[in-house]
């Protein structure tokens, strides 16, 4: 077989420790990799490269398209973006995906027949990380959702299940709450599982959907959700396995691919030489499946399996009544080694001959839907004052064929026919509509005198949202109490 060559890097804190014993076990296992290897993180960072990766590692990545990672720190303070989210983006890494099995009963769980993988959209959401501070009381995080991410990660999802003997997918949202954004994932993910008869499907809200995941997690399989909700449920079920550190996940795009640890640099353990290397250990037998090497895969996770079977434990996954040896990391990884050609007697032997690896995910083109522009929201930053002052003013500035119809103030509608109880910050919503039903059409001129009028009024707007419809359907949320 042909040497496949893989970038990687050591990172921070535990990092270089448990990539030294990974490398060390891939090398026993005789997996034919070429490595390069790049420094990003902390040391990067602080060299200036303000995204904590120069210009010339990110060759590397180009270069191989496949990156086995350690874990990173990343400076507090000074704006530094995170590392992780970057490269996920910037080379389209579209799917994080995260096995969290349990290895009952040689490590201690409550949950001895879980078996769950969660994959999580890894490019949008919250994590677009575009915020802003709008008044002195409001911060604004704006959430993005694409109909092509939702239809990437969706088809990903059942096609993962497909290629891994998996029967069900769930999709978890809030669609209940936020309708367009989290509806739209639900949508896409009803009009993709349809094209999949042979896989059970269902969709839950993400918070009876986690409380029912952390006490009855057997009955799932595959978990598909938007980025953040992802993020948060893939470390409760690691953890519930026994350790968060024993999980590894992969971050898989049309063209290349990331490997990592779930698990942070904990620094505070590093260079004491007790840090478990399993989550990066199994990341690369992840990376070995994504490459092709699935026989070398699976006589690494056979061996591991194998030595947590016969009690070699570091400290954090140790119990008395199934530990015969707590190690460090280096021993650990010396006893996958001396493992390596067995298979575990009690737990289910792996076998990763029948996966496929990667898999076609194609979004379809669209026609563009017939957009037309019926009104402007327009934020307005304006401390203390009463709604119906503010309504008398947005009064004066209505006209040209816009006119205030709703204020609301986080959300809640305050004018007209809001409650004193409802408490108002100095942020403010204010929805202008089109007046006419004669087939006039509002333009961006009109919104642009509306903001003339309203600068006049001496007014501070600091953000407008057109609104719209799409196919006569309208593209927006109401007030709350509208």
């Amino acid at each position: 077989m042909k040497a496949v060559p893989i970038t990687i890097a050591r990172g921070d804190g535990i990092g270089p420790e448990i990539m030294a014993a990974t490398l060390r076990i891939l090398k026993a296992a005789d997996a034919k990799l070429i490595t390069e290897e790049i420094e990003i993180g902390e040391k990067a960072y602080l060299a200036g490269n303000t995204s904590g990766i120069s210009a010339e590692d990110w060759k590397s990545l180009r270069r191989t398209r496949v990156l086995l990672k350690g874990p990173i720190t990343t400076p507090q303070g000074g704006g530094y973006k995170s590392l992780n989210v970057t490269i996920r983006k910037t080379l389209g890494l579209f799917a994080n995906v995260r096995p969290c099995v349990s290895y009952h009963p040689f490590v201690i769980t409550k949950h001895p027949a879980m078996n769950v993988v969660v994959i999580r959209e890894n490019e949008e959401d919250t994590y677009a990380g575009i915020e802003h501070q709008q008044t002195d009381d409001v911060v604004q995080c704006l959430k993005l959702i694409s109909r092509p991410g939702c239809e990437r990660i969706c088809r990903y999802a059942f096609e993962y299940a497909v290629a891994n003997n998996r029967r069900k997918v769930t999709c978890l949202t809030k669609d209940n709450i936020m309708k367009l954004t989290d509806g739209l994932f639900h949508k896409v993910f009803n009009e993709i599982a349809a094209e999949y008869p042979t896989i059970e499907n269902e969709h839950l809200i993400v918070d009876i959907g986690t409380a029912r995941l952390a006490t009855t997690p057997e009955k799932f399989e595959v978990i598909v959700t938007p980025n953040l909700y992802g993020d948060i449920i893939s470390d409760v079920v690691a953890e519930m396995t026994g350790s968060v550190g024993m999980a590894g996940s992969a971050n898989i795009g049309s063209n290349f691919a990331m490997f990592e640890a779930i698990h942070g640099s904990a620094p505070t353990i590093a260079g004491q030489g007790i840090a478990n290397p399993s989550g990066l250990l199994h990341s690369a037998v992840m990376m070995l499946v994504h490459i092709g090497q699935t026989e070398c895969a699976a006589l690494i996770h056979n061996a591991w399996l194998r030595t947590i079977e016969d009690g070699v434990h570091t400290t954090e996954i140790s119990s008395e009544a199934h530990t015969t040896m707590r190690v460090g990391t280096e021993v650990f990884a010396t006893a996958i080694i001396e493992r390596l050609g067995q298979v575990p007697q009690t737990l289910p032997v792996v076998t990763y001959e029948a996966a496929r690896a990667t898999f076609h995910v194609e979004v379809p083109k669209r026609a563009p839907a017939e957009k037309k522009l019926v009104g402007v929201d327009v934020f307005i930053h304006q401390p203390n004052i009463a709604p119906e002052e503010l309504a008398h003013k947005l009064e004066r500035v209505s006209g040209d064929g816009l006119q205030i119809k709703l204020i609301t103030n986080r959300g809640v509608k305050v004018w007209p026919g809001g409650f004193p109880e409802t408490f108002c910050t100095d942020h403010w919503r204010c929805r202008f509509r089109k007046t006419s039903t004669n087939g006039y059409a509002v333009t961006h001129d009109h919104i642009l005198r509306l903001l003339r009028r309203i600068n006049e009024e001496g007014l501070d707007f600091i953000k407008t949202e057109n609104l719209c419809t799409l196919n006569g359907e309208p593209a927006f949320s109401l007030g709350q109490g509208e």
